[in-house]
């Protein structure tokens, strides 16, 4: 499992190798490990942070060259009795934002534990939505302990269970994308701890939750590609269509459809569609024959991961995006709005949904009344037309 700890206050931008030596020498100061003790391998640590080999192994690299750890080759790393005996006499080389001696445990008891269980961390969503919860944070007296799942829902189960049992006081909650709900989920409203799903709201289960409209979005999307003169739309998606997320969508887009009288055919509703599956060459991928054999005029694709593959598809395939085919796919690929952005794409403006989400966490962590029902916020989505998408060349 994946953990990192970081407060509010630090920096996003800080490399993760720094983070890691960090979130270790502060362990060390506070006496959590010992002279002597042994770190965890480098296999270990990479599975700990989700990080590759060389940033756990420039993290030791810098932690031995500091004096933090000796390493003696084929027996692993440890904790550096002269860093803790001159740790003792005078806490030097520490963290600046470590206070010390009283004013350091005064705040330490004071400060709280907010949990965030993420499926994954690897693009600018979940970058501009924990930038939202932090904005939201700054000048509380609580931090986020982030864990990663992996999108496995063993591991999301086991982040709730570790979350809680460290002294988390409040957990957010991402989903990991499965067609039932975590029995873990269920335990935390029966035992009435405070959390806030981000991004999904699990039917017939009501909880406080902060998401996207998805079906307007998604019927934004049809619109913008309606008027381009598009009427073979495929909707493509690399999670199960049972899914609430993707159940919204494609309802969404039929209903869409339904409205301009269209007829809705089965074979441009893709679901279950892997993206860049390293088992598939990709001439043999479904987009790609979809692609080559112009079945479809233009595509939504229900994720960024999956509209960067299929702009890749129409590249090897000799397909013009937006001539010949036009993409809007959901998430900014960038890390911030240019003036023509690369792929129209739908806003779900994620870091408004991190600090919704937020404030809404700190409301029931800090409200003497108990709110008296599940509250569903919901952040509109906005589309933003860039390069991706062009008049249809064909008009049905």
């Amino acid at each position: 499992m994946s953990r990192l700890r970081v407060s509010p206050r630090t920096d996003e931008r800080q490399p993760l190798y720094l983070q890691i030596q960090e979130h270790f020498k502060q362990l060390i100061y506070s006496g959590a490990i010992a002279k002597n003790d042994k770190f965890p391998t480098e296999k270990q640590l990479m599975e700990q942070f989700g990080v590759s080999r060389m940033t756990v192994s420039n993290a030791l690299t810098k932690l031995a060259q500091d004096g933090w750890i000796y390493r003696i080759p084929g027996r692993g790393s440890f904790v550096s009795p002269d860093i803790v005996e001159k740790l003792a006499e005078d806490p030097v080389g520490v963290p600046a934002e470590q206070p010390r001696g009283k004013e350091r445990s005064d705040r330490s008891s004071s400060r709280k534990m907010i949990g965030l269980v993420l499926p994954l961390l690897e693009d600018f969503f979940a970058i501009r939505l924990l930038k939202g919860i932090y904005t939201a944070l700054e000048g509380t007296d609580y931090y986020v302990s982030i864990v990663l799942t992996h999108n496995c829902k063993e591991r999301e189960k086991e982040a709730i269970q570790e979350l809680t049992q460290q002294g988390a006081v409040g957990l957010f909650i991402f989903p990991i994308d499965a067609e039932t709900y975590n029995e873990e989920i269920l335990l935390l409203k029966l035992r009435d701890f405070p959390f806030v799903l981000i991004d999904r709201y699990l039917p017939g289960f009501e909880t406080h939750c902060v998401c996207s409209d998805n079906r307007m979005s998604a019927q934004m999307a049809v619109n913008h590609l309606w008027e381009l003169g598009h009427r073979d739309i495929a909707i493509c998606s690399d999670i199960p269509a049972s899914t609430i997320t993707v159940d919204e969508r494609i309802r969404g887009y039929m209903e869409a459809l339904k409205q301009k009288g269209s007829m809705i055919n089965p074979a441009l509703i893709m679901a279950d569609v892997q993206a860049a599956d390293p088992h598939i060459p990709y001439h043999k991928h479904p987009l790609y024959e979809f692609i080559r054999t112009s079945q479809a005029t233009a595509f939504i694709t229900l994720n960024l991961r999956l509209g960067l593959y299929a702009a890749d598809l129409c590249r090897k395939s000799g397909v013009d995006v937006p001539r010949d085919i036009s993409i809007i796919t959901y998430d900014n690929p960038s890390s911030a709005l240019d003036d023509t952005p690369a792929f129209t794409h739908i806003d779900q403006h994620e870091e408004h949904i991190g600090a919704q989400a937020a404030e809404l966490l700190l409301q029931l962590l800090t409200s003497k009344e108990k709110l008296p029902d599940p509250v569903r916020r919901i952040v509109k989505s906005t589309l933003v037309a860039g390069k991706s998408t062009g008049a249809c060349a064909v008009l049905g």
